[in-house]
């Protein structure tokens, strides 16, 4: 379990602390990515992890050994000023999703909707179900005191996949455009249900733990549809206001500032009314990224735009994987949770195959599918960073303890083994 909670805010972080922070997190992604290019040749996000992970464990050796050093604690130290879920879920995570969209074809995801919009939904609270009943079991057998609200609570965290890691994983695997459509919708939008779901149990998991009231059936919808159909809703508004706008110039450099400040506007509107941020993200983007492009923006605007946001999605990607194999020095494992992490894996690779197949199933009574989906789509089915920073975001107490090893445990064996291995899969079963 964690050697103790996190305790930021101790300080404030300075300017100077942001540039040195910077400085090191930019230098480290650079070097780690030079030598994954230059000896490993993984994918890059994977490649980050693992050279950071194997980092992280040296450091760990090297303070066993000479303890004196105090490497664990002084770097651990740094990772605590971090503070991953504020910064991935108020800060990277808007702009990652908008990058992502922009390459997604909305032809392609809309003749899939009902396929990715069960998905996300219906797959999605079955896969929750599914891992939270299971580890109430299971780690009622290891003798770790979780209560059935707070399984459910991790359930809710561990079932979206990261579309962060998905998308990485696309531009490495070659699938058919319909599969790949589902893929990449459905880890689009997941996340941002997630995010709710996650934050009603959360809500249900608190209460019950401090005494309070059942929250009712009307609290839950209302927030569920504030957040899901608000975000949407504001990404839709602020995104057409954009293409508008867009329509008038042909300024490459000005245009690409308009989309930068419509993803910050978007996100920031959305968590003044308390609506889903990374759903207003996702619709912008997919709005820019198809009728922006074929209606408001010349060829060369387009190109630049392209350009712009792959490469923050690329320094993104590199500063969040890299941030992610390093969490392992804030974490000190015992053997219950080991055995947890153990019974983890399997359980949650179970629910995400319960959540694709079941949707499917009753979706393939009325239209055909890419032989092959089900398994590419459940093993494909990558978590990350979205994952950790729920964990991280959980209040200071015994089930923060318990859930944010085990979740950081799936997320390293999902990028790493299921990241690596995912394209001989597509290329075996799909025909």
């Amino acid at each position: 379990m964690l050697s103790g909670g996190r305790n930021r805010g101790d300080r404030a972080i300075t300017v100077v602390d942001f540039v040195n922070f910077a400085a090191a997190i930019i230098t480290l992604s650079a070097l780690f990515g030079y030598i994954n290019h230059r000896w490993l040749g993984l994918p890059h996000t994977i490649g980050l992890v693992l050279i950071a992970l194997l980092a992280s464990l040296a450091t760990i050796a090297v303070d066993a050994v000479v303890p004196a050093l105090g490497l664990k604690a002084t770097l651990a130290a740094g990772l605590d000023r971090i503070d991953l879920d504020e910064t991935l879920m108020k800060g990277m995570l808007s702009l990652l999703l908008f990058a992502g969209a922009l390459h997604v074809d909305l032809g392609e995801l809309a003749s899939r909707k009902w396929a990715i919009g069960a998905m996300a939904t219906v797959g999605l609270l079955l896969s929750t179900a599914v891992v939270g009943f299971g580890t109430y079991a299971v780690l009622g057998l290891l003798g770790l005191d979780l209560s059935l609200a707070y399984c459910l609570v991790f359930g809710a965290l561990i079932s979206p996949t990261d579309p962060v890691a998905v998308l990485g994983i696309l531009k490495t695997v070659t699938v058919p455009p319909s599969l790949e459509a589902k893929i990449a919708g459905e880890s689009l939008f997941n996340d941002g249900v997630g995010i709710v779901v996650f934050t009603i149990l959360v809500t249900i998991a608190a209460g019950a733990s401090a005494g309070h009231g059942p929250v009712t059936v009307w609290q839950v919808a209302e927030l569920f549809l504030v957040e899901t159909v608000g975000g949407g809703l504001i990404g839709f508004v602020v995104g057409y206001g954009a293409y508008r706008v867009m329509r008038t110039i042909d300024e490459h450099n000005l245009e690409v500032l308009i989309t930068l400040a419509l993803v910050l506007l978007s996100s920031a509107l959305a968590e003044a009314v308390h609506a889903s941020a990374p759903i207003a993200a996702v619709v912008a983007g997919l709005l820019i990224g198809n009728h922006g492009t074929r209606f408001a923006m010349s060829d060369k605007t387009a190109d630049h735009i392209q350009k712009f946001w792959s490469l923050i999605d690329e320094i993104l990607n590199s500063v969040l994987f890299l941030i992610i194999g390093f969490e392992v020095l804030a974490l000190a494992f015992e053997g219950r949770v080991l055995a947890a992490i153990a019974f983890a894996v399997p359980l949650v690779l179970l629910a995400r195959l319960v959540g694709v197949a079941v949707p499917l199933f009753v979706l393939r009574l009325g239209e055909s599918f890419t032989r092959g989906a089900v398994p590419v789509l459940t093993w494909g089915g990558l978590r990350g960073g979205i994952s950790v920073a729920l964990a991280l975001a959980l209040p200071l107490g015994p089930a923060r303890e318990v859930i944010l090893p085990i979740t950081y445990g799936v997320v390293i064996f999902s990028i790493l083994v299921q990241g690596l291995t995912i394209g001989p899969l597509a290329r075996r079963v799909v025909r």
